[in-house]
C-alpha cells in the first residue's frame, strides 16, 4: 500500500506578509526549517515565473544531501488564500529521496493564518528504500516538518529567534535524557541488582522498616524506574520536575540526618542529588518556547 503524503497544518498568529516573507525568503526559511540547512535561489533563465533553487541538508558525520528544485508562488494581498507550489529532486546516490513535490497554502482567517503543507516523494533503493521510508524516514520527516512549523510559530508570535529556540530545546532534551538514564541506573543497579552494596545498609540505619528493608529497597528501585518512564512521556510538564526534586530530597536528607558521616565520602548522596536537582531545574526552565510537533494537525480532512 502506498504511504500517505506528509501533511502538516498549524494556525499562526501573524500578519500575512510577515509569514509569507519568513517562508519564501531563503535566508529566513533555512533558519527555522529542520529539513534544510541551505537554500539558494538561482537566476531565472527564462521569463517563466518558476524560481529554480538549490538546497542542502546536513545528515551528520560530515555528510550533506544536495538537490535542486523549482518553486512557483504569487502573493496577492487582497486574496484570502495564497499558495506556493514546488518540485524537488536529488541526484546524489546516498539520497533516499529521488524526486518529489508539494505545496504550501496560506489561509487568512482574520487574527490568524492557517499554514498548511502537503508533499510526497519517490524513493531510491527499491523495496529496501520503501521499507526504510515507510517505517523510519517518513515518520521522522513528518515529525521534523511539524516541529519546524511550531518553531516558526514561536518565532513569529513570541519573537524568539530560531537559534535561541534550538539552544533551549537542546538543553531540555539533553537534561531529560541524562535524568532518565540516572533514574534508571539508580533504580536497577544499586537497588535491584546490588542492594547489599550500600542501599540496604542506609535503610537499615533509618530503622523505619524493621525486617522489611530489602523489600523497601526493591520498591524504591521500581519507583525510580517508573519515574524515568513518566519523565519521558511528560517531559513538557513543569510539575514533574518539582516532584522529582521533592523525591530527591526525600531520599537524601533522611540518610544524611541519621548518618552524617556519609558526607565525608567522596561519592555520597549529595554528589548525586545536587546535579540531578540542577538537571530538573534546567529541564523545567527550558520547557518554555519548546516546539511541539503534536500541536500541528497531521491529517487532511
Amino acid at each position: 500500500m502506498k504511504p500517505k503524503p506528509i501533511y502538516v497544518e498549524l494556525d499562526i498568529r501573524a500578519k500575512p506578509a510577515e509569514l509569507w516573507e519568513h517562508t519564501q525568503s531563503p535566508k529566513l526559511h533555512e533558519q527555522w526549517d529542520l529539513r534544510f540547512s541551505e537554500i539558494h535561489y538561482l537566476p531565472r533563465l527564462t521569463d517563466s515565473e518558476k524560481q529554480p533553487f538549490l538546497y542542502g541538508t546536513r545528515i551528520g558525520f560530515g555528510l550533506k544531501i544536495k538537490g535542486k528544485g523549482e518553486a512557483y508562488s504569487t502573493m496577492d494581498p487582497q486574496a484570502s488564500e495564497q499558495m506556493s507550489v514546488l518540485s524537488f529532486t536529488s541526484e546524489q546516490p546516498i539520497s533516499l529521496i529521488r524526486r518529489g513535490g508539494g505545496y504550501w497554502k496560506y489561509k487568512n482567517d482574520g487574527d490568524k493564518i492557517t499554514f498548511i503543507t502537503l508533499f510526497d516523494y519517490r524513493t531510491r533503493f527499491g523495496w529496501a528504500g520503501r521499507l526504510l521510508d515507510r517505517f523510519i524516514f517518513r515518520p521522522m520527516f513528518g515529525y521534523a516538518t511539524a516541529w519546524s512549523f511550531d518553531r516558526l510559530r514561536i518565532w513569529l508570535e513570541e519573537q524568539v529567534p530560531p537559534s535561541v529556540i534550538a539552544e533551549r530545546a537542546l538543553i531540555h532534551y539533553v537534561s531529560v535524557m541524562i535524568m532518565v538514564l540516572l533514574w534508571l541506573y539508580e533504580g536497577i543497579v544499586p537497588k535491584l541488582l546490588f542492594p547489599q552494596a550500600g542501599e540496604l545498609f542506609l535503610l537499615q540505619q533509618l530503622g523505619w522498616f524493621e525486617g522489611r528493608e530489602l523489600l523497601m529497597v526493591h520498591l524504591i528501585g521500581i519507583g525510580e524506574m517508573a519515574l524515568a518512564l513518566i519523565t519521558i512521556f511528560f517531559h513538557r510538564k513543569k510539575k514533574i520536575y518539582m516532584a522529582q526534586i521533592v523525591m530527591l530530597l526525600t531520599l537524601t536528607l533522611p540518610a544524611l540526618f541519621y548518618n552524617p558521616q556519609l558526607l565525608m565520602s567522596p561519592f555520597n548522596p549529595m554528589t548525586l542529588a545536587i546535579p540531578m536537582i540542577g538537571l530538573c531545574l534546567a529541564a523545567r526552565w527550558s520547557t518554555r518556547y519548546l516546539p511541539q510537533a503534536s500541536r500541528c494537525k497531521r491529517q487532511s480532512n
